[in-house]
């Protein structure tokens, strides 16, 4: 069994959760939090607590960070800069990817490795088959490491860039906030007609779970984009767009708020004044990478 010393700092849900699973895996853990009292129930279920960051960084190889955001981890290890040369921090905290690659520097400046990952299941799923993590930055000391970050997750390492982790996680939160807004965007619009919520949203669902298996039932979408191939011929850009068109009509009159819609709206709108009105939907994408053009 595995047994790297392992510190964890941050003790929110997630944090927590992945404290539990490190000690079910044999793991010495040590941990600090903010507020000590945090840390009550994973001491008690064998975790140490640190008196200072400095200690918590000294007791452990791999130190993981889950916190707020990277400001945070300056304002904790800016008290235990003597203390990280050596080690291997993995930071779990969400931030944009040019401040992972800062945060890489800084830590490098004082001797450590740093890695950036990013938890893409809720806490519950921690440490279950379900859950896998992105990671980038050094291979070597991610690969000394990968047996007690799989605890965590299934890691999939992107690539030295210490960016990149932090770039996939954004992308695919991206995906997840702008299909919440809109679920809540068309439960508010059937709510103008009078259709609770409850309605609604189980009118709705189906939509968000078929769309997987309504693009997988297409051509290869990732490829074709890659390709720069958009042929039209089960749906096109005019299609769409005049449904873009109709939503914003209906949103106006409903009087919700039509931020999103017109932002969609936009996207084909750009395609269609470019010429692309037959091909494909997916030929918004231009709109998109180089808006205006």
């Amino acid at each position: 069994m595995n047994t790297t010393p392992v510190t964890l700092i941050g003790l929110g849900p997630m944090g927590q959760a992945m404290v539990r699973s490190l000690l079910a895996a044999g793991h010495p853990v040590t941990v600090w939090n903010r507020t000590p009292g945090r840390a009550e129930g994973v001491v008690a279920d064998g975790a140490t607590l640190a008196a200072s960051p400095a200690e918590a960084v000294a007791a452990g190889e791999l130190v993981i960070l889950s916190l707020t955001d990277y400001q945070a981890m300056y304002d904790v290890l800016g008290t235990a800069t003597d203390a990280l040369a050596g080690r291997t921090i993995v930071n779990l905290s969400s931030d944009t990817p040019d401040r992972a690659r800062e945060a890489a520097d800084w830590a490098a400046g004082h001797g450590a490795h740093f890695v950036t990952g990013g938890v893409m299941v809720p806490a519950a799923m921690v440490g279950t088959e379900a859950a896998y993590v992105y990671y980038s930055g050094p291979t070597e000391p991610f690969e000394t490491h990968r047996p007690a970050l799989a605890r965590i997750g299934t890691p999939r390492h992107l690539g030295e860039d210490p960016g990149l982790a932090q770039l996939m996680y954004q992308a695919h939160l991206d995906v997840f906030l702008t299909a919440l807004s809109s679920l809540l965007h068309a439960t508010a619009l059937l709510g103008s007609a009078g259709i609770t919520a409850s309605e609604a949203v189980t009118e709705l669902m189906p939509t968000l779970s078929d769309i997987p298996a309504i693009l997988q039932a297409g051509e290869n979408i990732g490829a074709q984009i890659d390709a720069g191939e958009h042929p039209g011929h089960l749906s096109t850009v005019t299609m769409m767009g005049a449904t873009a068109d109709h939503i914003v009509t209906t949103s106006t009159a409903a009087g919700i708020d039509l931020a999103l819609p017109r932002a969609v709206q936009s996207h084909y709108r750009q395609a269609i004044a470019a010429g692309h009105g037959k091909d494909n939907w997916t030929h918004i994408i231009d709109a998109i990478r180089t808006p205006g053009a």
